[in-house]
């Protein structure tokens, strides 16, 4: 009776063990705050803030023509970037690449892409329309943005933390001078928050994209 009770003991603590040492060697991502992140991409106004940063709700059009708000990101694992349709350099490679993301993950609907133009004023909903064509992208897994200028700067400034602030030679916040031009591309949880920081032009960093959205799908 002793030795199995020894046993029993030995067995528990062995498994227990093991437990301890998957859960501890387990891979994880940082979340990221703006007090995290290179000041020069983030808003003066929240450059101190270490806690609770959660991307900001926002209202805009997609390439169907149906006006969306943060709603459609519930529950899914999230890559945002910027981009305009007509741009020459670094829009195709880097969309061309989100593009290998988006085929990755298309059968998993927890996981969205969300392109926003910077260039409104070019790009409507029938422009995105034809430009989502040439990625194969759906809105069920790509949406492209649209709307108010202002507005899609502030998200990338202020929610997504993506693109050059002060330092941005034309920084204006929205006005008709400023402009943004970034590869840059925000990893976000199915809370919101931001959990990586990506350049969407290197295969390198698509690859370590792709697992940690792989990560996040098994937290």
């Amino acid at each position: 009776m002793k030795s199995l009770v020894a046993f029993l003991v030995i067995f528990i603590v062995s498994v227990s063990a093991g437990l301890y040492i998957l859960s501890e060697n387990k891979e994880t991502l940082p979340i990221y705050n703006p007090v995290d992140v290179n000041p020069e991409l983030v808003d003066k106004s929240i450059q101190n803030k270490g806690i609770n940063h959660t991307i900001m709700d926002f209202y805009l059009q997609n390439q169907n023509g149906d006006w969306v708000t943060q709603g459609i990101l519930e529950g899914k694992i999230v890559v945002a970037n910027y981009f305009f349709a007509t741009c020459p350099s670094i829009c195709p490679i880097m969309n061309g690449k989100l593009m290998k993301v988006n085929e990755h993950f298309k059968k998993d609907k927890k996981v969205m892409l969300i392109s926003h133009t910077v260039m409104p004023e070019m790009d409507s909903s029938e422009v995105l329309l034809e430009y989502a064509e040439r990625y194969n992208a759906d809105a069920s897994t790509w949406q492209f943005l649209t709307g108010d200028k202002k507005h899609l700067y502030e998200l990338a400034r202020k929610s997504y933390l993506i693109c050059p602030d002060e330092n941005d030679p034309n920084y204006d916040h929205g006005s008709e001078n400023d402009f943004i031009h970034t590869e840059n591309v925000a990893l976000i949880d199915t809370k919101g928050r931001i959990r990586g920081f990506y350049d969407a032009t290197s295969d390198a960093q698509i690859k370590q994209l792709i697992a940690a959205i792989e990560i996040l799908l098994g937290e």
